[in-house]
């Protein structure tokens, strides 16, 4: 009798052993099939959830309640590539990386260009598009050119690499949050000059019947790719390869044609990895950049 105690600790601990080891190996299969449906670590899987703007056409915008735009029907395609169907949700510039990083979305698409500084929040995939600074005035205005600016009330959109040059410039800009600010800004006669992605620029101007109009342009000194959660190297890494599907199956050259019609391509700008041919675009218009 003074051994039960004893044995019936040690048969205690034995059942405890096998359910531990029975335990262990269904969290370790339940891990494996989830990683196995959701390879990506996306918020869902089989869908890719995008953090992009509302009002910056002709790269990110909304038209007849859909997203679209080169920089997200560009993400579309490369998507399919790997299985994924997008989900546009829309945000201010100013809040989508910190958004990104902390995997409210799973990338970024808003024409967002690679600086260093950015790079401390979030990862960014191979770039896939070049861009020009837009200067935009109202119309009747002096100003012709970014080095008439200094002592003028100039307005950016917050956190954008315009605002980056503006403030380099020591030009102390106005800072709004989204584009359709700016433009209000310049049609109220409250700023004297908007700094703007070219091709939002050109545009607003077009679309302000008479009252903007585009003063000056310059090319962006770095690349705009797709923001990506810091160590998401799984999904960059297959949107990189997407990336360089869409270039060589002539998506890519089509969407340049279709949205930037005219847009000279700056010599030594390479889409993607680099490694990929270019196909010929279709025969676009005359461009507004020569």
């Amino acid at each position: 009798m003074r051994f039960l105690p004893a044995l019936t600790r040690a048969a205690t601990l034995g059942v405890a052993a096998i359910l531990g080891v029975t335990t262990l190996a269904g969290c370790g299969g339940g891990t494996s099939s989830d990683q196995a449906a959701n390879p990506y670590g996306l918020l869902q899987p089989g869908v890719l959830r995008a953090g992009t703007l509302t009002d910056a056409p002709p790269n990110v915008y909304l038209k007849d309640g859909r997203f679209t735009g080169f920089d997200n029907d560009l993400l579309t395609a490369a998507a399919a590539k790997i299985g994924l169907r997008v989900e546009f949700v829309g945000t201010d510039f100013s809040a989508l990386l910190s958004q990104v990083n902390n995997r409210k979305f799973d990338v970024g698409s808003s024409s967002i260009t690679i600086t260093e500084a950015r790079r401390k929040t979030v990862d960014f995939g191979n770039g896939y598009d070049f861009g020009y600074f837009g200067l935009d005035v109202p119309a009747g205005s002096s100003i012709t050119s970014f080095d008439q600016l200094t002592g003028k009330r100039v307005v950016v959109v917050q956190g954008t690499v315009q605002d980056d040059y503006a403030t380099g410039k020591q030009l102390n800009p106005v800072r709004v949050p989204d584009y359709n600010g700016a433009i209000n800004q310049l049609k109220a006669g409250t700023a004297d000059a908007w700094i703007a992605p070219a091709e939002i620029g050109d545009a607003s101007a077009a679309d302000s019947n008479g009252k903007i109009k585009v003063a000056d342009r310059l090319l962006s000194p770095a690349p705009t790719a797709y923001a990506f959660a810091k160590g998401n190297d799984a999904l960059r890494e297959a949107l990189n390869k997407a990336l360089d599907e869409v270039i060589a199956d002539g998506t890519w050259s089509r969407l340049q044609a279709q949205y930037y019609p005219g847009r000279p391509v700056p010599a030594g700008f390479t889409p993607g990895s680099g490694t990929v041919a270019i196909p010929a675009a279709p025969t676009a218009s005359a461009s507004a950049y020569s």
